[in-house]
């Protein structure tokens, strides 16, 4: 990429990172649904199932994850480390495409335990990290090692989190994460993790993202795998190499937006 090119491009990410991380993204994203909440147990624990349920029309996504969390009186952290048994019952009726009954009460047990031992969902992450870490790649799999830790880990449910080390491009963790970590005060993203780094991040590889990226020659590689993702995040990196993950917005929006 030549050095005029390079600059025209920047330019004109820069420009769409501005038009779409901005409020008016908030009410059509799933993140709507952590925005609706104060308390930082409930952000992480709604904007985690919010991300791993958000498979087919937005408009769905969100109206799901409102009957979910309804059923938790919308206070899902105190739900998740106070419930009874009779109290999940209502969940058994739960289900959004492959995620059913069996995944959402593993759900509720596995952040159980997480909660129990942790004051955030952050510690899940930060397993396998440390300060050297150039991305979240090492956290990612400590994470699914972890959420997967329990004797009774139904089999059925590990397909909803990804890991690199099945080489899936993680596009709705890294999305999950890009929400918790980056703090711009645009008031899209939370910000609320601080241990995990804006730089480690990795870009969240959608339909919409791959498909601008490649047209603007951000992503070679043919296969849609963590070493795209990888590959698209340290072109991007090459802009911005604090926040390479902002231009998710200018990719994603481009996408879904225009016709590009």
């Amino acid at each position: 990429m030549s050095a005029k090119h390079f600059e025209e491009l920047k330019d004109f990410l820069d420009m769409k990172v501005g038009q779409y991380n901005e409020p008016g993204f908030i009410p059509n994203d799933p993140i709507t649904i952590p925005h609706q909440y104060a308390k930082k147990q409930d952000i992480e624990i709604t904007g985690f199932w919010a991300s791993i349920l958000a498979w087919g029309q937005r408009k769905t996504i969100i109206n799901k994850c409102r009957e979910l969390f309804e059923m938790m009186d919308n206070s899902p952290h105190d739900f998740i480390l106070s419930h009874t048994d009779a109290d999940l019952k209502p969940f058994l009726n739960f289900k959004h495409r492959t995620f059913n009954d069996v995944d959402t009460l593993y759900f509720i047990e596995v952040l159980k335990w997480i909660y129990s031992e942790n004051e955030s969902l952050e510690d899940a992450f930060l397993t396998g990290m440390n300060d050297q870490s150039a991305t979240i790649e090492s956290g990612l799999i400590g994470f699914r090692d972890l959420f997967f830790s329990l004797p009774d880990a139904p089999q059925r449910t590990t397909k909803h989190i990804a890991t690199p080390a099945r080489k899936s491009a993680c596009k709705r963790l890294n999305m999950f994460l890009r929400w918790m970590v980056r703090d711009d005060d645009n008031g899209v993203d939370f910000g609320l993790w601080k241990r995990i780094k804006s730089s480690q991040l990795v870009c969240p590889c959608d339909v919409h993202v791959e498909r601008v990226a490649r047209k603007l020659g951000l992503v070679t590689r043919k296969q849609s795998d963590w070493q795209m993702a990888l590959e698209l995040t340290e072109n991007l990196r090459q802009f911005d190499p604090n926040d390479p993950v902002k231009y998710d917005f200018a990719l994603f929006g481009l996408g879904i937006e225009e016709k590009f």
